[in-house]
């Protein structure tokens, strides 16, 4: 790409590796420096928390706050209940009222970590699409929006022709997503000025849906960014470790786990990570990035800090990493490990290692817990475990145990009380 910006938020987009596509470059840019723009990112209320994988969205809005621009937090309280087909290869399970709504209410203390929800002309708004959509009269959307949307051309878009192509059933009120995305981008824009959709590269069919109809319906001109669609440098997605999602919320994965996520990251993906996830300058990122041997051990537990400061704090994340210092530096046990209590009337019976491994978290089941210790790869205060039948009784835990998956993955087992 040979286009070189005017404005701050596109410079940063594209000198930190958000940008994937844009609809129209320099009508955005020149749009970005001559106002505040306010723009949007929608995210389902499909659960308690927003995962790693969507900190890459959320960074782009911290972004456009920073460089002038208003952010709009879209949430899909209406949308939840269709759920968006996108490269899934099922449906998304349906949820009520209630459900959606205590969803929102987890998903919005993590924003408020990031974004300024303030009464200033770059203060953050939060909408809940549900204000529009739960009050639409089928018919009438139909006849006017509807008739906007050639089917042709919604069965040609990526994320729809892929699950035809696999032969999974796409169900009519998933096939609706796209409509409903499109119509949150036009009122958005009638409600609140909005002149960008940011997504990733996943929704870019969804944008582009959204600016066709906000064209034909009001005559507004709005555009679309897309950010790429982030996989470690080994193949995975984003988001995901060994012990399932990596959830942004502490009271899902506390914040000594979300640390220990990033000083897990691969060396490869260390000054990439920096530029997208932290607010070191891209100098520093690609010094950082480029540095081999055990000094990249550094530049991993810097990663760590700057992205955890930013989420949980910066005590939170001095405690992760003297947690982390005290666990694998020193052999200690370390105070802010992931921890499991045992009542007295478990202890009285005894608890197998086994289940131990696996209500901790650090094995999905007891298969996985057998095949750990099996493979040499469980360890108990330290020590090689080998005897999958082990029983652990009051006796056993008259003072902390530390068990391990590996050399990264560790709990803390105790008494309670």
């Amino acid at each position: 790409m040979t286009y070189h910006p005017k404005s701050d938020f596109m410079t940063v987009m594209m000198e930190r590796g958000f940008l994937a596509d844009c609809t129209d470059y320099q009508a955005l840019d020149e749009a970005m420096t001559s106002g505040v723009v306010p723009a949007y990112i929608g995210f389902d209320a499909t659960a308690k928390s927003l995962h790693v994988g969507s900190l890459i969205q959320i960074m782009m809005l911290r972004w456009l706050q920073k460089t002038g621009h208003k952010p709009i937090t879209l949430m899909g309280g209406g949308t939840t209940k269709v759920g968006d087909p996108s490269f899934r290869a099922d449906e998304r399970p349906l949820l009520d009222d209630a459900a959606i709504q205590s969803n929102i209410d987890g998903i919005q203390k993590v924003f408020e970590a990031y974004i300024d929800y303030s009464d200033a002309p770059s203060g953050a708004v939060m909408v809940n699409n549900a204000e529009w959509l739960d009050q639409l009269n089928y018919i009438s959307f139909l006849r006017d929006i509807g008739r906007h949307f050639s089917v042709n051309r919604m069965l040609a878009f990526e994320s729809v022709k892929s699950r035809l192509d696999r032969e999974q059933s796409l169900s009519f009120l998933e096939f609706n997503y796209m409509i409903l995305q499109a119509y949150d981008f036009m009122e958005l824009n009638r409600r609140y000025g909005c002149l960008l959709q940011m997504g990733g590269s996943d929704q870019w069919g969804n944008i582009v849906n959204g600016i066709d109809l906000t064209r034909r319906v009001i005559d507004n001109e709005v555009y679309g960014l897309t950010s790429p669609l982030l996989t470690t440098s080994d193949g995975k997605k984003m988001g995901k470790s060994a012990d399932g999602a990596v959830w942004l919320n502490a009271d899902m994965r506390s914040p000594y786990e979300f640390w220990q996520f990033w000083r897990n990251t691969t060396d490869a993906d260390v000054g990439r990570f920096l530029k997208l996830y932290t607010e070191l300058p891209v100098e520093e990122c690609d010094r950082l990035g480029a540095l081999e041997g055990s000094e990249i051990n550094d530049a991993k537990i810097r990663l760590a800090n700057e992205v955890t400061t930013l989420l949980h704090g910066a005590d939170a994340a001095a405690t992760a990493e003297a947690t982390s210092r005290e666990v694998f530096e020193k052999g200690g046990i370390g105070d802010d490990l992931p921890t499991l209590e045992l009542s007295a009337e478990e202890l009285a019976e005894g608890v197998s290692i086994v289940q131990l491994i696996v209500k901790s978290g650090l094995a999905k089941s007891g298969k996985e817990a057998k095949r750990l210790i099996s493979e040499n790869g469980a360890r108990l205060d330290d020590a090689p475990l080998t005897d999958a039948g082990l029983m652990i009784d009051a006796a056993a835990l008259a003072a902390p145990i530390k068990l391990s998956a590996g050399k990264k993955r560790h709990a803390l087992i105790k008494r309670a009380g």
